[in-house]
């Protein structure tokens, strides 16, 4: 089994006017000490101000390793602290954007999430970090962590073992699902969740037209 460490818990800390659909935006996110609860829709206290885009049972945590913060944080020559990018959870030594779509983390001593989908980055994304052509580079990069589903509520911390307790066998990862879908991701998922060892978010399925039918126009990042 694969352990890692939760490193930092981040929760909303401000909400701020923001130029997109929802007229505000939670990506504010900050370090909170002591334990927090994670409910169905994410952790106690924290606000999915956009829930269309940015939230829901399928995108109720966000994670990001603390190696791939590091890599960006060479490249704009600035400090990526915990909670910059609007994540919930800032891991270590465990995959983020390298976890298999359905693998399953026990956090802590209660909490079970699942592995659902990449995080895409939008607009509000840019405006919060104040980098030209932001959306582009964090695309090409590909190093854009997971959201997770919680499957068992209960509380986390800071420092919490992080272990992969379950991990699919089909392989596709996040990141790869990203950066470079195939048709036969496509397939293999669509069976997966038709047979019932797999429950695909949502939204990632509404993508799978645009994958296998390549001509449609994709739609715009929601973040």
């Amino acid at each position: 089994m694969t352990t890692g460490t939760l490193l930092v818990v981040c929760r909303v800390h401000v909400l701020h006017p923001d130029a997109g659909g929802a007229g505000v935006t939670a990506i504010d996110k900050r370090p909170v000490a002591g334990p927090v609860k994670v409910r169905q829709l994410g952790l106690f206290g924290d606000v999915q101000a956009d829930r269309k885009h940015h939230g829901g049972a399928d995108k109720a945590l966000y994670a990001y390793a603390q190696h791939e913060a590091e890599d960006w944080a060479v490249k704009l020559g600035r400090a990526v602290p915990p909670g910059l990018f609007g994540e919930n959870l800032r891991t270590d030594g465990i995959e983020t954007t390298g976890a298999v779509i359905g693998e399953r983390w026990a956090i802590g001593s209660s909490v079970v999430a699942e592995v659902t989908m990449p995080r895409t980055p939008c607009a509000t994304f840019q405006r919060r970090l104040r980098e030209p052509q932001w959306v582009k580079r964090f695309t090409a990069a590909g190093k854009i962590g997971t959201y997770l589903r919680v499957l068992t509520k209960g509380d986390i911390q800071s420092g919490d073992a992080i272990t992969v307790i379950f991990r699919p066998s089909h392989g596709i990862t996040v990141g790869k699902f990203f950066s470079n879908p195939t048709a036969e991701d496509v397939r293999t998922l669509t069976k997966l969740h038709d047979d019932g060892e797999l429950r695909l978010a949502h939204e990632l399925r509404a993508s799978f037209d645009k994958i296998l039918r390549p001509g449609l126009q994709r739609p715009p990042p929601t973040g």
